[in-house]
């Protein structure tokens, strides 16, 4: 009996502590590419190779979600989701191909959809809806949603790649103590081995200096961190010499490496799995700062105490690079840019106040969610109709232990995730999780596919081996999913893939485009009347040359007029003519445009570019 009391006493202190912290501080560690095999926290089948001890330790703090998924199996749409909270089809950011006119080749029937050239500055972000309750917005490293983190909210941008830069020669040019932009720390950190019992060294990293540099400058305040680092995303490469030998050693390959690609099949891959071991690092900077230094809003509690931090992926693991072998995501199959497991399940842990040490969640959780939970968490508000338009759930209760469930925008229990991927030559389709099954829909050939992932949550074939859909047992299921894909796709405003009107073999005529003209301030295109329709229509303002050249300078991340028309972005323009022709009204500072739209049989059609004449208003 004695056991309840202190039972209970014990809830009342764990989940008293978030609530009794206002305004608690938020950090996102993102890594690029990082599979949900590529760390020491799961260890299914065959143990990982990488050693990640500050992510073990950041577990051992916090919450381990073995079921956390991405918004996206690429990177850029998982961002964009991140920052918005909204799924990358509603904000129709599906892939990296940012801007990109996708004209498919003869050979091929489907086209992708066009896709913005930045994140729209219509969108709200999470980091200016924490500004406006109060907090410090930074970001720290990778961006690749187009501009700058200053047009989003950030008040705090550092966009550099960090150590992680290319080399003349991988084998060899590695960082000295002496090294102009990357100098050996003389701090000694793990791997610990033989050569060098006391630890080794590692080479400057801006990406980890510039985070803590950020906390350090806005700890007097509640503040919102994005540290999102370009590793361990292609090229695969190290400047740290003394953790390629250690990796070398592990893995019985000579060191240094000979030239050439990594062939060796699995997780063998030297120069990876330093690249691993060297974002646990930085993690590790991060975690020792974070509980050595006092928070100055809660004397007597270190940072450690006051601040949230989510740990995840943008997308699943890479395993190839042309001919080089990355690394190896299985059970799961395939990998990035794939909806299957490997594409899109990531590694994730949540430590912060109220958040019982060692736990972990076994249902479903995306990164969509970290909007929703972290306006829970620090009690932020944004106004109820961009609150509605958020696609996440709140994992607030999940993180306190208080629920087994996620309540969704709706207030009500999530049951399943989706994704959608209408890109590349074999991999456009789109896909549902819920319970125990995967079901995926194919856009060529149209078929489905059935994967009966867990039995009553047991591991079943997380492989995704055996397709179920002809199985008449699970008739029920792949109806009941498939339905629920087509309501998410549609309710969400899913785009793509279209039919390509160069393919070769079409068997029904696209629409023909007949002429383009502009009149006075408004802009025109009409199509052929005795073909399709016109369904769907939007402009896409051009840069001008000038400002795309600024855009295009290697290494630059542009921030510009937020209150200019936003150029590379679909603009809805108005169809008239009974669907047969599109009309637009310009903004002066327009320079060029070109049409986009898709017709009644679903192709997908591109103007030609049109410099837009300056409009001179009558006298």
């Amino acid at each position: 009996m004695k056991l309840i009391p202190y039972f209970i006493c014990l809830l009342i202190i764990t989940s008293g502590t978030a609530n009794a912290l206002e305004k608690p501080n938020v950090i996102i560690f993102y890594v690029d590419d990082l599979g949900w095999q590529d760390t020491q926290l799961h260890d299914l089948d065959a143990k990982c190779l990488y050693e990640t001890p500050n992510l073990i330790k950041l577990a051992a703090r916090g919450m381990t979600f073995s079921q956390a998924y991405s918004p996206a199996p690429s990177c850029s749409p998982s961002r964009a989701g991140i920052l918005t909270g909204q799924h990358p089809a509603q904000i129709g950011i599906t892939h990296v191909d940012l801007g990109k006119i996708s004209e498919a080749r003869p050979s091929e029937q489907f086209v992708s959809p066009y896709l913005d050239g930045h994140l729209n500055f219509d969108h709200l972000t999470l980091a200016q809806s924490l500004k406006a309750n109060g907090y410090k917005t930074g970001h720290v490293g990778k961006w690749h949603v187009g501009y700058s983190a200053a047009n989003y909210g950030f008040d705090f941008v550092d966009h550099t790649r960090g150590v992680h830069r290319g080399m003349n020669d991988r084998t060899k040019d590695f960082a000295t103590a002496k090294d102009r932009r990357y100098p050996l720390s003389k701090e000694k950190y793990a791997p610990f081995s033989k050569n060098h019992p006391k630890g080794i060294s590692y080479p400057y990293d801006q990406v980890t200096a510039s985070a803590i540099a950020f906390i350090e400058q806005s700890k007097n305040e509640p503040f919102f961190l994005n540290q999102w680092h370009w590793m361990v995303h292609w090229p695969v490469l190290t400047r740290n010499g003394e953790l390629l030998e250690y990796y070398c050693d592990k893995l019985g390959q000579p060191f240094p490496p000979k030239p050439g690609d990594m062939t060796l099949d699995g997780q063998q891959n030297p120069y990876f799995a330093a690249m691993v071991t060297t974002v646990d690092w930085s993690l590790g900077r991060l975690m020792d700062y974070l509980q050595k230094t006092d928070d100055p809003r809660y004397p007597g509690k270190k940072l450690s105490e006051t601040t949230y931090l989510f740990f995840s992926s943008d997308n699943g693991g890479a395993e190839r690079h042309a001919n080089e072998i990355i690394s190896d995501n299985f059970p799961l199959k395939y990998g990035k840019t794939h909806t299957e497991e490997g594409g899109v399940r990531v590694p994730m842990v949540v430590t912060g106040p109220g958040i019982p040490a060692a736990s972990h969640y076994n249902g479903l959780a995306s990164q969509l969610d970290y909007f929703p939970t972290i306006l829970e968490l620090t009690d932020s508000k944004i106004a109820a109709e961009k609150r509605k338009l958020l696609s996440g759930a709140d994992l607030s209760g999940v993180l306190s232990g208080a629920s087994k469930k996620v309540i969704d925008t709706a207030r009500q229990d999530r049951t399943h995730l989706f994704w959608h991927y209408p890109h590349g030559r074999e991999s456009k389709k789109s896909a549902i999780r819920q319970g125990d099954f995967k079901l995926y829909k194919h856009a060529l050939p149209r078929s489905n596919e059935l994967y009966r992932l867990y039995k009553n949550g047991v591991r079943e074939d997380l492989e995704e081996t055996v397709n179920q859909i002809n199985n008449p047992e699970y008739a029920a299921v792949a109806k009941r999913l498939s339905n629920q894909l087509d309501a998410d796709l549609k309710a969400h405003l899913a785009e793509g893939p279209y039919l390509n009107p160069l393919f070769n073999n079409k068997t029904i005529q696209p629409a023909t485009i007949t002429g383009t003209s502009q009149s006075g301030q408004r802009a025109k295109l009409t199509v052929d009347p005795k073909g399709p329709s016109i369904t769907k229509a939007h402009v896409i303002y051009l840069p001008a040359p000038d400002a795309l050249a600024a855009e295009h300078a290697r290494g630059r991340v542009v921030e510009i007029d937020p209150t200019a028309s936003q150029v590379r972005v679909k603009i809805p323009a108005e169809v008239t003519d009974g669907g047969y022709s599109i009309v637009k009204d310009i903004p002066n500072d327009v320079v060029g445009l070109r049409f986009v739209f898709v017709d009644s049989e679903n192709f997908l059609h591109y103007s030609d570019a049109q410099t837009v004449k300056p409009y001179q208003p009558p006298q």
